[in-house]
């Protein structure tokens, strides 16, 4: 047993002999009792670190053959999968938590360390399903990314450094990564409208001459988002069911920027931190292309 010796006011030692009598116990021991249960009642927790879910699950269709024996994040880029540089840019911010929501050649995916859950139903459903395959690790603040993009550090750490409950990551210089990219036209960028702040409408139906910028597929939920996002689900999933969902023609075909905009539409508040550049999408041959020669 360690000892230290503690001042403490007179009227206050003479106070705790009188108690210590009265309940049979040396002095000493009393205060020392005191002082641990005063401690234990208000130590200061740690903080958790978020966690960091990856949504996997996808067969990659345009990007054929280079997906027919591995998913997108698997593609080798000059040494490294895409999947083991988001790995590296959540471990250089501290984040060691890392779930990865599995789905078309699933064994494919084995780096040590890694939660995996499994869909399924990849084949049927979509991006949201996929994410809620993993419900029961948002727990806590966790990030949430698209596995077929590249994002540099830095922008890991704007959203990061957010202390909004739901924040995503827009690209207000969007529109320049669609310049001579024809596989995949802007009409499919996943747009987002900002007003005061605040991110209104999110989609790839949005008018692109309205958009703010484009959301790249990585999102941050604090505990209390995440909370809002489950108990959200939980109901939207009941009400449509079998009903269109937003831009989705059923609720299980529903992407991640459905469930944004149903957050949105019933009051809860989404905000953008904007980055330009420093990440990339690798969803066909020609982006794959670009990035064997951007990315080092």
């Amino acid at each position: 047993m360690v000892q230290r010796n503690i001042d403490i006011d007179a009227e206050v030692w003479s106070a705790l002999k009188i108690k210590a009598t009265e309940m049979n116990k040396n002095v000493r021991e009393l205060a020392g009792e005191i002082l641990a249960e005063f401690i234990r009642t208000n130590r200061i927790s740690t903080p958790r670190k978020p966690k960091a879910i990856i949504i996997a699950a996808g067969p990659g269709k345009r990007l054929m053959p280079l997906t027919k024996a591995k998913p997108k994040c698997m593609l080798d880029i000059n040494g490294k999968t895409l999947l083991q540089r988001q790995i590296e840019v959540f471990k250089e911010c501290g984040i060691e938590d890392i779930v990865i929501i599995r789905g078309h050649k699933k064994n494919a995916i084995n780096y040590p360390g890694l939660k995996c859950f499994y869909n399924i139903d990849y084949h049927t459903n979509n991006i949201l399903e996929s994410m809620f395959c993993a419900e029961s690790e948002m727990d806590g603040e966790f990030v949430v990314t698209y596995s077929d993009i590249w994002f540099d550090k830095s922008v890991l750490e704007k959203l990061l450094n957010s202390k909004k409950d739901i924040s995503l990551i827009v690209d207000r210089d969007w529109q320049s990564g669609y310049e001579e990219r024809y596989q995949h036209p802007v009409e499919e960028a996943e747009k987002v409208v900002v007003k005061e702040g605040k991110v209104v409408k999110i989609g790839k139906g949005l008018n692109k001459n309205e958009a703010h910028g484009e959301f790249i597929g990585l999102a941050k939920f604090t505990e209390s988002g995440a909370e809002i996002l489950k108990s959200i689900y939980r109901i939207a999933k009941n009400l449509y069911s079998d009903k269109p969902f937003h831009e989705a023609s059923v609720f299980k075909k529903a992407y991640l920027t459905d469930m944004i905009q149903e957050l949105i539409d019933r009051g809860f508040d989404v905000h953008n931190v904007d980055v330009e550049d420093h990440w990339m999408e690798i969803d066909t041959h020609e982006d794959y292309q670009k990035a064997l020669k951007t990315i080092k």
